[in-house]
C-alpha cells in the first residue's frame, strides 16, 4: 500500500484494521502505520528499511503494543538492525529516582523483604556446603555459560538432558514459538507413528531409501531437517547422527559421535568387503564423520566415486565392481547396530 493507491489504498487499510475480517492479514506499507492508525490486533512487525529516527521507531513499535483480546505478545522481525534503538538511553528517558520508603525510611525498602533462609544441608546463609565440579568443564566455579543443563522427563518416566540456555527457533503449527522442552515432548508423542520400537528405527535408518522416507514423513508432520539439527544442539549431540536425536528422544539412548560409529563400522567392513571396496568405504566414512548422515544418501554415491576416482565412474566400476551400489547401501547397517 502506497500513497499512489489513493482511495483504494485506504480501503485496504480499513480492511486490515477490521478484526472481523480474516483477510488481509499482511499489509506492506512505507511509514503508513507509524502513527495515527488504530490497528490493535497487529501481532507481527517486519522492518525492511533502516529506521534512523528514535521517534519513528517508537511509533512503529507502538503499533504492536496495543492490547487486544487473546493478544499478549507481538513479534518484531528486524532485517535492518533497528532493534539497536532499544539500547539507546532515550528509549526509556531519564532513570526514575527512587525515594526512601516512607515506612522503613530506607532505600531500597527492606520492610517487606523476606529474610533469606539458611541452607537445609549446612544451616548457613550463604550456603557453605562443598561444591561439586561441573559435569561439563570440571571446575568448582563453573564457567560454562553455553552448556547449562535442564532435565526433561517424558511420558516413559525417563529423563533427557537439554541445554536450557540455548537459543532455539521452534514453532507451533499456528506460528507461535515453543520451548525446546515442548518441541521434544511433541516429537516424542509423534515418533510411535513412524516406528514401533528401537529395532525398527535401526532397520529403517540403516537403509538409504527407508531413511529418506522416514525423514520426509517427519518433515510433513512439522519435524523437518532444520528442527532436528537444532535438537542436536539442544541435546549436545552436534557431532552425532540425526539417528541419535530420534533414539535419544524416543528411548533415552545416549548419543554416539559419528566418529565412534565409523570406528565400529570399520571393524565389520574388513570382514565383508574386499580390500578395494574397503578403501572406498573408509573414504565414505571419513566424509560421514566430517559432514553427517547426508553423505550416506544414495544420491551421494556417484559424487563420492567421482571425487575418489578423479571424475571417472568407469575406473571406479572397474576397480570396485558393478555391485558397489549394494556395498554402499549394505555397509550402513554396521553404523547403526546396537552396541553390545
Amino acid at each position: 500500500m502506497t500513497a499512489n493507491d489513493g482511495a483504494l489504498g485506504e480501503v485496504y487499510l480499513r480492511d486490515f484494521q477490521d478484526n472481523e475480517k480474516s483477510i488481509p492479514t499482511i499489509l506492506t506499507t512505507s511509514q503508513k502505520l507509524s502513527t495515527g492508525v488504530d490497528a490493535r490486533n497487529v501481532r507481527n512487525i517486519v522492518l525492511m528499511r533502516p529506521v534512523n529516527s528514535m521517534i519513528e521507531f517508537k511509533q512503529i513499535i507502538g503499533r504492536g503494543t496495543r492490547l487486544y483480546d487473546g493478544k499478549d505478545y507481538f513479534t518484531i522481525y528486524d532485517f535492518v538492525k533497528a532493534h539497536h534503538h532499544f539500547q539507546d538511553p532515550e528509549w526509556d528517558g531519564e532513570p526514575v529516582v527512587e525515594e526512601d520508603c516512607k515506612k522503613c525510611g530506607q532505600r531500597p525498602c527492606v520492610c517487606v523483604v523476606t529474610p533469606p533462609k539458611p541452607c537445609k544441608e549446612c544451616g548457613m546463609h550463604p550456603c557453605e556446603c562443598p561444591k561439586e565440579p561441573c559435569e561439563v568443564c570440571g571446575k568448582l566455579d563453573c564457567e560454562c555459560t553455553k552448556r547449562k543443563r535442564a532435565k526433561v522427563k517424558l511420558a516413559d518416566g525417563k529423563e533427557r538432558s537439554i541445554q536450557h540456555m540455548t537459543m532455539t527457533s521452534f514453532w507451533h503449527p499456528d506460528g507461535t514459538p515453543m520451548s525446546a522442552q515442548q518441541f521434544m515432548e511433541m516429537l516424542y508423542g509423534k515418533l510411535p507413528d513412524f516406528f514401533a520400537d528401537e529395532d525398527e528405527l535401526r532397520e529403517l535408518w540403516s537403509v538409504p531409501d527407508t531413511r529418506a522416507n522416514l525423514l520426509q514423513g517427519l518433515e510433513e508432520k512439522g519435524f523437518g531437517r532444520d528442527q532436528l539439527t537444532e535438537m542436536q544442539k539442544i541435546i549436545d549431540a552436534e557431532k552425532s547422527d540425526l539417528f541419535d536425536v530420534l533414539a535419544h528422544v524416543a528411548y533415552a539412548l545416549p548419543p554416539l559421535t559419528r566418529e565412534e560409529r565409523a570406528v565400529r563400522a570399520k571393524l565389520q567392513i574388513s570382514s565383508f568387503f574386499n580390500d578395494k571396496q574397503r578403501i572406498f568405504l573408509d573414504f565414505v566414512l571419513s566424509h560421514y564423520v566430517s559432514v553427517g548422515v547426508d553423505e550416506l544418501d544414495q544420491s551421494k554415491l556417484a559424487p563420492l566415486l567421482r571425487l575418489k576416482y578423479h571424475n571417472s565412474i568407469n575406473d571406479a566400476v572397474a576397480d570396485l565392481g558393478a555391485d558397489i551400489g549394494q556395498a554402499f547401501s549394505g555397509f550402513q547397517r554396521f553404523l547403526y547396530e546396537e552396541v553390545a
